[in-house]
């Protein structure tokens, strides 16, 4: 075999989509996953009944479930993530085996030879290739055949994608590139053109006209939960921009939604009434969430962990440094806070 450079750029991304993963999952296949880590009878007999519990159609009739977990069910992504456990499994003894002992890699990438690994959540999954294309190709045709032969699954071939890593692809709401930074290449990740058409339509579709009858108050608390769920999500990426892009965004749709709440008032009379003759947008104690003042803590040590609301850095010891911001965690006390008065 040709000796291949080991850091050639040859870095390849499966991204992996299941046809109907849902609907297509194999009752008796998901028992004998479920077998293997539980052993009460009771326990298997009731979930047996919850998957042939049957679903009610528009004229009203029951129709059995054959196949598939009933979505919107509580426990429908536990049972798909047990039933894909078998796609893990086999990527994850194919990885153990490439990394047997140090170096293990590099022997197989200086022979020419593809070294992978799978991520997966839930139905959602890539494979990251460090080899050619050709040897990409491969590896999209093992999990399809692993899909095959233990699921009963098939990958979608329109939405089965093999792009570059420096092209760059999204997972999660991600948009994941590799670009260059300091004389070397680095991978960065911002928030996908999707995730932030998303947030911008949640925002338009709480302050049109159709919802001017709502206090200020009212429509804030709708508001912030959607704009800090999204600002808390995209906080470890590279995000600083798109979510003073978002603030400014949301500040601008709340403040022409004031305006289309009394028409006849003038800018002067809603700032000195909703924002305290400043800018800053608030009614009952209640403030428009900021998202630009949203702390990004990116590439976050291994082992840290992120303190809850009611935590203390104290309790972690020297990585509680790292768990805690001077605006985000408590902003998430806020939202409690907020619940609890409307409550």
């Amino acid at each position: 075999m040709r000796y291949i450079n080991p850091n050639a750029s040859y870095e390849y991304i499966v991204e992996g989509d299941i046809k109907a993963c849902f609907d297509n999952v194999r009752h008796s296949i998901l028992i004998r996953q479920l077998r293997r880590r539980i052993g009460d009878r009771r326990v298997l007999a009731l979930l047996r009944a919850f998957l042939g519990a049957g679903v009610m159609k528009e004229t009203g009739r029951l129709a059995a479930t054959l196949t598939g977990t009933p979505q919107g069910g509580i426990i429908s992504p536990l049972l798909a993530n047990v039933y894909l456990s078998a796609l893990d499994r086999h990527f994850e003894q194919v990885w153990q085996h490439q990394t047997r002992y140090p170096g293990c890699s590099t022997y197989y990438r200086r022979r020419g030879m593809a070294t992978y690994r799978l991520i997966r959540y839930a139905d959602d999954f890539v494979i990251l290739v460090r080899g050619t294309r050709e040897q990409a190709n491969a590896v999209r045709d093992e999990a399809a055949r692993v899909l095959r032969d233990e699921l009963e699954m098939e990958l979608s071939e329109e939405k089965t994608l093999i792009t570059h890593v420096d092209d760059g692809f999204d997972f999660l709401g991600h948009r994941v590139r590799r670009v260059a930074w300091r004389k070397s290449k680095m991978a960065f990740t911002y928030p996908s053109k999707r995730s932030v058409q998303a947030v911008k339509y949640k925002v338009k579709s709480l302050t049109t006209r159709t919802t001017t009858h709502l206090s200020l108050k009212d429509l804030l608390l709708h508001l912030n939960a959607v704009v800090r769920g999204w600002a808390m999500y995209f906080r470890y990426d590279a995000s600083k921009r798109t979510l003073a892009y978002i603030d400014s965004f949301a500040w601008r749709r709340v403040f022409r939604w004031l305006r289309k709440k009394h028409p006849e008032r003038n800018i002067q009379y809603l700032q000195r009434r909703y924002c305290g003759g400043r800018w800053w947008i608030h009614e009952d104690g209640v403030e428009l969430f900021r998202p630009s003042k949203v702390k990004v803590e990116r590439y976050r040590y291994r082992g840290t962990r992120i303190l809850l609301p009611w935590m203390e850095s104290t309790e972690l010891g020297i990585v509680g440094r790292y768990a805690r911001t001077d605006y985000d965690d408590t902003g998430i006390v806020g939202a409690l806070d907020e619940k609890l008065d409307v409550a």
